[in-house]
């Protein structure tokens, strides 16, 4: 069975379970006060024969009793044998069938005779004789029982009735329901056969659980894109870049089977060459993984950094690794909450590009600048001219390809660096000058939660 369907099909049960259950209360909650408020009228008038009996104590019980008797009732007097003393009918001759009892006690109770309710009152009263004697007064209730049945078919038709409504307002419920689950249905068989990626349109639907699953489908789909056009990405790059290497190992590989076994030194230079190219393209492989990776990827540990320790270690380890002099300045100590190991891979790149361009000593300045720290990188190199300056961070951009293969690069680096600034919140600038060099400006916020917080 659909959705759609069991939903109409419960609601409309359930709603038609709650009206009878309601109508119901209803029949009986007036049927008793119908009954208890008759019964009261009952007693009244048998207490009003017991005052006249007390101040008519002269008269002749049969024809004192026939002024007080109610039409379709009965009023007589037993006595403890249960033997019937006195006994008047106002109409219903059956009534005189009935078998009679002593009450000792006050009673007051409906009972039935021939499907007719009966009002039933016995109260005791000091007879003629001076014996106790219980006066019974039983009046007829079928005009209450003639709207009891007029109740009933009211209430049968009003069930009736609310039933059609209540099978429409149900099939509209479970399609307000079903809706946008079909649309969502609909949208991801179109995307299985189209190939396309589609959102579901939610400008027009209140904020409720349905309106928060089409959001969250929404949101999936943007990141299965993300990811598809990364992959897309990351394919088209590498099948770009890879190809040149695995030329030239292709090429030496086939110069070493021709040639390699009677030339050493032709031997030497197809093996080294070929180590090369294979080092490049684990490089290249790494760099371009980097980028291809989501937000969520990145695994960041935001903690508190004094970020003067993590610029003097990057530092230390970059003269050993290069043994190149690096003029270090910091007007403040400052604190960051950060990932350390990010911004020290965002430090490398931007130092690594300052040594390979550049033959004097690097400098790097530490400052605050509001709720900010700025860290700058300088070198006396050849510097970029504006006309390059603003395609840098594009990825395989190279200003010169044939200097940038000679330093090992393959215009992935600024990239790398662009990405890792996103995830860490900072601002990343360059400013360069051919001839004079170039300045890379790094702004890292004191505090940031992540790209994750900011959804």
């Amino acid at each position: 069975m659909k959705l759609s369907n069991k939903i109409h099909v419960f609601t409309t049960v359930l709603f038609v379970i709650l009206l009878v259950l309601i109508n119901v209360a209803i029949y009986f909650s007036f049927k008793n006060m119908m009954f208890r408020t008759e019964l009261d009228q009952v007693k009244q008038e048998a207490e009003q024969v017991v005052v006249g009996v007390q101040e008519n104590s002269g008269a002749t019980s049969q024809s004192l009793l026939r002024a007080y008797v109610p039409p379709q009732g009965m009023l007589e007097i037993v006595q403890q044998n249960n033997e019937s003393d006195v006994s008047v009918t106002g109409g219903g001759e059956d009534l005189n069938d009935q078998e009679t009892e002593f009450h000792e006690m006050e009673v007051k109770e409906v009972r039935t005779m021939d499907d007719t309710p009966y009002g039933f009152v016995a109260i005791p009263i000091v007879w003629s004789d001076g014996e106790i004697a219980s006066l019974q007064l039983t009046e007829s209730m079928e005009a209450e029982a003639e709207n009891l049945e007029l109740l009933r078919v009211v209430l049968l038709g009003v069930t009736i009735l609310a039933f059609i409504p209540l099978f429409l307002s149900a099939r509209l419920l479970s399609n307000v329901i079903t809706k946008p689950i079909a649309s969502l249905t609909q949208t991801m068989n179109s995307i299985r056969t189209g190939g396309t990626f589609q959102r579901i349109d939610t400008s027009k639907r209140s904020r409720d659980e349905l309106y928060h699953m089409t959001e969250t489908f929404n949101k999936m789909i943007d990141q299965l894109e993300a990811n598809y056009t990364r992959q897309e990405q990351f394919v088209s790059n590498a099948s770009h870049e890879l190809k040149t290497p695995l030329t030239i190992i292709e090429s030496y590989l086939s110069l070493l089977k021709r040639r390699g076994k009677n030339d050493e030194a032709l031997f030497d230079e197809s093996v080294d060459a070929a180590l090369d190219e294979a080092k490049r393209m684990r490089e290249l492989t790494q760099q371009l993984l980097l980028l291809s990776k989501q937000d969520e990827q990145w695994n960041m540990e935001w903690i508190d950094h004094e970020l003067n320790d993590i610029l003097q270690s990057t530092i230390n380890a970059f003269e050993k690794a290069y043994e190149r002099n690096v003029l270090y300045e910091a007007t403040h100590s400052v604190t960051v909450k950060t990932d350390e190991q990010k911004v020290k891979q965002l430090l490398y790149i931007f130092m690594d590009n300052a040594r390979k361009y550049s033959e004097a000593a690097l400098a790097v300045r530490l400052e605050r600048v509001e709720d900010k720290a700025r860290i700058t990188i300088s070198d006396d190199g050849i510097g970029i001219s504006k006309d390059h300056l603003e395609n840098v961070f594009d990825r395989f951009y190279q200003v010169d390809e044939a200097r940038t293969r000679a330093s090992g690069g393959y215009g992935l680096g600024l990239s790398l660096a662009q990405e890792l600034a996103r995830v860490l919140g900072a601002e990343i600038r360059l400013d360069s000058d051919v001839g004079k060099g170039t300045t890379a400006t790094i702004l890292l916020p004191l505090s940031f939660e992540g790209r994750g917080d900011e959804r």
